[in-house]
């Protein structure tokens, strides 16, 4: 029997299995009968005490045991923290893709090298497409975002209009010229909203965000007065960015070298679909780059979060088998750190100084404006849309909180508001809503080629091997005769320089030998009870001389 959530047959369900009290992972449904879409399959990047892991994704266990009933994944644009986990997601459930034109070509690469393109049924679609799944339709509106193709969606259903607007700000004059279409979520509310979903990221900023046009005065200005070659780092998805950045490379003579795999390829897209204008000839390789003068050169680079293996933190710290610092050079960083990647980045940032760079960066240079937007953008998609309810998502909790506050201040009653988790179920009719049920919306860990083998336990196990080290126990066992005829000997990684603690690892074979004689003299031994016997000991002798706590691992032969 598949999982069923406690819903009646006149309600409409909507849940999220990522993008709840977090930034990343977005992933929301909508159900009604034995319909469901949905929206969005992303990713979340792991924290520092998370090692290992490699990405963080939805729980799908609910759309896998339902998955007759999941019409379609539709996209509302092509962030990885919408769509970095798509492959996974249709390794899950393998149904049609809904996406516009950027998007999708994003989604081809990843589906292509992850070799699941031939059997994915893969559309692109644009604003004015209508979707059609069984009970449940679709619609789109457009917005802006730091990304082009960013939309909207509203998912209509026999008791309203579920409206889950992605990642958006109102920017009225959006290099892309693709601006936001208040037109149509005006209309859209007109007609009724019954929930609204909406992005919270910024909900603690009281502010209108500012309009990539303002960030490319800076750009030009940056161009005007610099004298040496310029290495551009930016979001690849930023088209409106790297647009910016070749205009003024054009203007003033300089040609253009791409380095990066992401960033490689998101020129390409942008070339493909009209979203960047480079004449070809503008365009170089490494080797005529090296050859021209500083003053003629601008170098797109990925790798504007520090991250280690990108384009620029090898260019920084020198292993980068092409490009070398040079003296006069200036590094623009046109982005903002994501949580948890500022360390990161000011290690790239030192590292191009200590090499003779100069660096631009951060707020005061005015380079960079964030792509969600502010408390008053948050306050007009909601007085655009008059919802009956109101659920905040993509955001961490006190975000969430901080945008229910506005949807209050907008006259939404308080009761409206729903301030939810992953895998919780609201329930509505077309008058009321209520929290229904909860399902399966834990993390899965990708490590390597592993989903999900990686759980609470493992992570326990790397931190202490982080923290403390390893601490390997071998011997030969005679359980018959209760003899140790080889060992015990001591094996030590990360928790001490062996050749220097000769005493403390004589002592500890003596405390694993008194264990393991102790251990084979009890009614009910074997070999489990050895082990424990001895990691108890061993862990308790190593604590008192020590005061650290090793990973301990018995490796025996019983014979």
């Amino acid at each position: 029997m598949p999982m069923n959530i406690d819903i009646k047959p006149n309600e409409v369900a909507v849940y999220a299995l990522g993008g709840l009290g977090e930034i990343g992972k977005n992933t929301y449904a909508v159900q009604y009968g034995d319909d469901i879409v949905v929206i969005d399959a992303g990713v979340k990047f792991p924290e520092d005490e998370l090692l290992g892991v490699d990405y963080v994704i939805p729980d799908y266990t609910y759309l896998v045991e339902n998955r007759d009933k999941v019409r379609g994944l539709v996209i509302t644009h092509g962030h990885e923290d919408h769509i970095g986990a798509i492959n996974f997601f249709l390794d899950a459930v393998n149904v049609p893709v809904y996406a516009g034109p950027l998007a999708a070509a994003l989604i081809k690469n990843k589906l292509e090298e992850h070799g699941i393109l031939n059997r994915t049924e893969l559309h692109e679609i644009g604003e004015d497409d209508i979707l059609e799944f069984g009970s449940l339709s679709v619609e789109f509106f457009r917005t802006t975002h730091s990304i082009p193709d960013t939309f909207g969606v509203a998912v209509h259903t026999p008791n309203g209009v579920i409206v889950e607007t992605g990642d958006f700000k109102f920017d009225l004059t959006p290099t892309t010229h693709q601006p936001p279409n208040l037109q149509k979520m005006a209309r859209i509310g007109s007609e009724g909203v019954l929930l609204l979903m909406s992005d919270s990221t910024n909900a603690e900023r009281p502010e209108f965000s500012k309009s990539e046009r303002w960030v490319g005065k800076t750009i030009e200005q940056l161009f005007d007065d610099i004298d040496g070659r310029i290495i551009f780092a930016t979001f690849a998805s930023n088209m409106s960015r790297v647009q910016m950045a070749t205009e003024a490379a054009l203007a003033h003579g300089r040609k253009i070298a791409v380095f990066g795999r992401s960033m490689e390829t998101a020129v390409r897209n942008g070339l493909a679909l009209g979203y960047l204008d480079i004449p070809e000839d503008m365009l170089i390789d490494a080797h005529e780059a090296n050859k021209l003068p500083p003053e003629k050169i601008l170098i797109l680079s990925t790798g504007s979060q520090g991250e280690p293996m990108a384009a620029l933190a090898r260019i920084a710290n020198g292993t980068h088998k092409q490009i070398k610092i040079q003296p006069n050079d200036t590094v623009i960083f046109s982005s903002s750190p994501i949580p948890g990647n500022t360390h990161s980045v000011n290690h790239v940032i030192n590292e191009l100084e200590e090499a003779g760079a100069r660096v631009i960066h951060g707020k005061i240079n005015n380079i960079h404006t964030s792509g969600h937007g502010g408390q008053e953008e948050q306050k007009l998609m909601l007085s655009l849309m008059k919802p009956k309810f109101f659920m905040p998502v993509h955001g961490e909790y006190r975000m969430l909180r901080v945008h229910a506050g506005l949807g209050a201040d907008i006259d939404v009653p308080k009761d409206n508001i729903f301030i939810l988790d992953n895998g919780d179920v609201l329930a509505l009719t077309q008058d009321t809503a209520r929290l229904a049920d909860h399902i399966p919306a834990a993390d899965t860990y990708v490590d390597g080629s592993g989903i999900g083998d990686v759980g609470t336990a493992v992570l326990k196990d790397r931190q202490m091997l982080s923290q403390d080290g390893l601490v390997v126990v071998v011997a030969t066992i005679d359980l018959k005769n209760q003899e140790i005829t080889a060992g015990p000997d001591i094996l030590s990684r990360g928790f001490i320089y062996m050749r220097e603690s000769e005493d403390l690892i004589n002592e500890g074979r003596h405390e694993i030998f008194k264990a393991i004689l102790t251990a084979m003299r009890e009614p009910n031994v074997s070999e489990h009870s050895i082990r424990n016997a001895v990691i108890s000991r061993l862990q308790r002798f190593l604590f008192e001389q020590t005061k650290r706590r090793p990973l301990i691992l018995p490796m025996f032969i019983f014979v």
